[in-house]
C-alpha cells in the first residue's frame, strides 16, 4: 500500500479533570482538539492499559473534540490497582456506566466511539447498551471475549507461534494443577500475599502480551510492559476480567450484534494478529451489515503498525463532521 496515512501531529489537552463515578472511583479525563468539533471518545485496551498522548493523534484536531479517559484502577485514575484498589467494583457494566457518566459530565449528546483490543470489547458493549448515543464506531483488533479467544491466547493456541515466549509465560505456573486453566492459576498468583510472587506473575503476564502484539519484535514495548507499577495494574485488571469471563455471557457481543443496526462502523484487523485473531473481526463484520472491514495483510495486533494506523486515520477522517 502506497501513500499510507500517518498519525496527526502531537497535541496537548485543552482541559483535564477527575470525575467521581461512585464506588470510591475517580476517573482521569482530558479533552483535546477542537472544543466545538465532532465528539469522539477513545477507549483504551487491556483492560488496564491506560491512555497515552499518542492516542490523541488518530483524530484530526481541527475537526474533533477528542475525549480520552483512564478506566477504573489504571493510568491516572484513582485508586490505582497497583496500590491495592478494590477490583470487585471493576466490571464491564460499571465501565459502560462510567462512559455514560462522562458523556453527561462533558455535555455531549452523541459521540463517535473508538476502541481497539479490549477497547473494541467495551465499545461494542457500550454501543449495544446505548445505541442512541453512538454516531459511529471505529474498532481495531476485535476481541469478543469468548472462551475460545481466551483459550487461544492463554491456554496454548498462541504457543504454536511463540513457543519461546510461551515458556516465559508458563514459568510462574510451575507446580500448578494440570487441569487448572492458566488464567485461574495466574489469578491466585497475582493476588499472592507475597509481593515478589505477585510481581513476578504480573511481569510474566504483561510481557507475554507486550512481546506478541506486533508483527515484528518491539523491544521498547516489552520493556514498558515490564515496568512494575504498570505490570501490576495491567495484569491484575486484565486477569480479573478474563477470570470472570468479562462479566458477559459467552458469545454475548456477537449474539447482540443486531443492536448495532443503523450504526456505521469500520473494523481494522491485522491479518497476523496473534492476540486477537482475525476470525473474530470476520464474524463481527458478517453479523453487522453496517460495518466495513479492512484486513491489513502486513500487520499484527498493535495500533501503531503502519497499515493499521493508515486505516484507522482513514476511518476517523471519514466520520469527522458526522
Amino acid at each position: 500500500m502506497s501513500d499510507l496515512r500517518d498519525l496527526y501531529p502531537p497535541i496537548e489537552p485543552y482541559a483535564t479533570g477527575e470525575l467521581a463515578v461512585g464506588d470510591g472511583q475517580h476517573l482521569y479525563w482530558e479533552t483535546s482538539g477542537n472544543p466545538d468539533g465532532t465528539p469522539v471518545v477513545f477507549l483504551h485496551g487491556g483492560p488496564g492499559g491506560g491512555t497515552a498522548p499518542l492516542h490523541r493523534r488518530f483524530f484530526d484536531p481541527t475537526a474533533y473534540r477528542i475525549v480520552l479517559f483512564d478506566q477504573r484502577g489504571c493510568g491516572r485514575s484513582r485508586p490505582h490497582v497497583a496500590d491495592g484498589a478494590d477490583l470487585s467494583v471493576n466490571t464491564t457494566d460499571r465501565l459502560v456506566a462510567d462512559i455514560e457518566r462522562l458523556r453527561t459530565h462533558l455535555g455531549v449528546e452523541r459521540w463517535q466511539v473508538f476502541g481497539g483490543s479490549w477497547g473494541s470489547t467495551l465499545a461494542l458493549a457500550y454501543a449495544q447498551r446505548h445505541r442512541d448515543r453512538v454516531t459511529a464506531l471505529v474498532l481495531r483488533g476485535i476481541f469478543l471475549l469468548r472462551r475460545s479467544e481466551i483459550d487461544w491466547y492463554y491456554n496454548g493456541g498462541a504457543a504454536a507461534i511463540y513457543p519461546d515466549l510461551w515458556e516465559g509465560f508458563r514459568a510462574p505456573l510451575a507446580g500448578a494443577a494440570p487441569d487448572e486453566h492458566p488464567v485461574d492459576t495466574y489469578h491466585r498468583l497475582l493476588h499472592s500475599p507475597d509481593p515478589e510472587v505477585a510481581l513476578r506473575a504480573a511481569i510474566a503476564w504483561s510481557t507475554w502480551e507486550g512481546a506478541t502484539s506486533s508483527l515484528l519484535p518491539h523491544p521498547e514495548r516489552v520493556a514498558e510492559s515490564a515496568e512494575p507499577r504498570f505490570a501490576l495494574a495491567f495484569a491484575r485488571i486484565e486477569n480479573h476480567y478474563f477470570h470472570h469471563r468479562g462479566f458477559l455471557d459467552d458469545g454475548q457481543l456477537l449474539r447482540d450484534a443486531h443492536l448495532l443496526d443503523g450504526i456505521p462502523g469500520v473494523i481494522v484487523q491485522g491479518r497476523y494478529d496473534v492476540v486477537c485473531p482475525a476470525t473474530s473481526a470476520w464474524e463481527l463484520h458478517r453479523a453487522w451489515p453496517d460495518s466495513t472491514l479492512h484486513i491489513v495483510d502486513d500487520a499484527g495486533h498493535a495500533a501503531n503498525e503502519p497499515g493499521i494506523t493508515h486505516r484507522l486515520v482513514e476511518a476517523t477522517d471519514r466520520f469527522r463532521g458526522r
